[in-house]
């Protein structure tokens, strides 16, 4: 993170802030750590012949689950760029279903997404309006925004959905459908490749065939928004000034910033954005809503961008994993899950080498056992109970938070309260 050091830094638009310093994966890392992941998929996949762990389908599925929660972890990372700390993702989510849909099904699916995002936003003020003008701790102001949206919501939805065409006390009538897009020619041939079986092309086919087809159009709209953010918040002179206020409020304002009016346009945006994966729930993944179909995606999101170090890159693999294993539930579930056990167990027996190549040999050690338990259930079980395939996005999210919590960096003044001139 870059921060401000002179008034020209902040008061000159053409100023292209870097990217903030810190261990970060140059590209060609990265693509090496993302084909070796693909790699040991497409072994684990020839191994267990549980073929739907990369076929197109299931990266189709996987993509539509991921949206939401890129779209809160989205919304989460700007609040926090900012300094607020976002909990009540997960009730700006909830605004966004119940308007989206509310607006849908009377005036098209269109005005729904407009609508959701306006609901979203809507809680956004409010919790910058409590945590900002108010300085109300702002995991209290989150909690409270998530219990008012869900008591708002079953309030409002028998008023406005009982007694319409297919509308009851907790479900909307139907929305009409967006549309979608499917590439043609490269869809098919992608999906034929896909079934061919063959060792990683086949898997890197799956992966692209679910990239291309039956795609919506509020998707593109959702994935251009995360390079569309990282270009706005490191690379213009306004997302300098947003990030400054989350890293030295003090120190921005006495360059002339105003803290203040930068934490609400971040958490009003943020809750917009949360309101959008809502709207995605209600219009796109179903085309109605339905009391309680976030299913805590606003916490997912949270974990996402925590995972994504607070960088929007990271965020978008951090939901598209946590979308992965959620879409594990719909397609092949228990087959599934049961192959993913033997991947666990390999990557675990490699982290352990790491480990040990690193002399850090009591971690390696408990690493290597952890990875033999792993295998163990694999070798002595042919599938795994449901309630296990149920749970397994919300495990992936504490392991995956739990081995990644070393590397992270949080913006300094995230959270911290904040009142205009405290530095003089």
């Amino acid at each position: 993170m870059t921060t401000v050091t002179t008034a020209t830094d902040v008061n000159q638009p053409t100023l292209q802030p870097a990217a903030p310093a810190g261990r970060r994966l140059s590209l060609p890392v990265l693509l090496i750590i993302i084909a070796g992941g693909l790699a040991l998929t497409s072994i684990v996949r020839i191994i267990t012949g549980a073929d739907g762990i990369t076929n197109v389908s299931q990266m189709s599925t996987a993509l539509e689950l991921a949206v939401p929660i890129g779209l809160a972890g989205l919304g989460g990372l700007w609040a926090e760029r900012a300094g607020v700390v976002n909990i009540g993702l997960e009730g700006m989510m909830i605004l966004g279903t119940w308007f989206g849909a509310w607006a849908g099904y009377q005036w098209g699916p269109w005005t729904g997404v407009l609508v959701g995002i306006i609901g979203g936003a809507l809680g956004g003020l409010v919790h910058a309006l409590v945590t900002v003008t108010f300085n109300v701790n702002h995991i209290v102001s989150g909690v409270a925004i998530n219990i008012l949206a869900l008591g708002a919501t079953r309030y409002l939805a028998p008023l406005a959905f009982e007694g319409k065409p297919g509308g009851s006390a907790k479900q909307s009538p139907q929305v009409d459908s967006l549309g979608d897009f499917t590439v043609p020619g490269l869809s098919d041939a992608l999906s034929e490749l896909n079934h061919k079986g063959w060792f990683l092309i086949s898997d890197i086919a799956g992966l692209l065939g679910g990239l291309v087809t039956n795609v919506s159009w509020l998707t593109l709209i959702a994935v251009a928004l995360i390079p569309g953010s990282w270009w706005i918040l490191w690379r213009t002179a306004f997302g300098l000034r947003l990030r400054s206020c989350g890293e030295n409020p003090v120190a921005a304002e006495s360059l002339g910033v105003n803290v203040y009016k930068y934490k609400y346009l971040a958490v009003i945006i943020s809750g917009g954005l949360a309101g959008l994966g809502g709207v995605f729930l209600s219009i796109v993944a179903n085309p109605f809503y339905l009391e309680g179909q976030t299913s805590g995606r606003g916490y997912i999101g949270l974990a996402a961008m925590i995972f994504g170090n607070w960088m929007p890159g990271g965020l978008a693999l951090g939901a598209g994993l946590f979308g992965y294993t959620d879409s594990l539930n719909l397609r092949g579930g228990s087959e599934n899950v049961h192959a993913l056990l033997l991947l666990g167990a390999l990557l675990l027996v490699i982290g352990a080498v790491l480990l040990a190549l690193r002399k850090r040999y009591t971690t390696s050690a408990v690493t290597l056992l952890i990875g033999a338990l792993v295998f163990t259930w694999y070798a002595t079980t042919n599938e795994v109970p449901n309630q296990v395939v149920s749970a397994t996005p919300y495990v992936i999210t504490l392991i995956v938070l739990a081995l990644s919590a070393q590397r992270l960096r949080m913006p300094k003044a995230d959270g911290l309260p904040y009142r205009k001139g405290q530095g003089k």
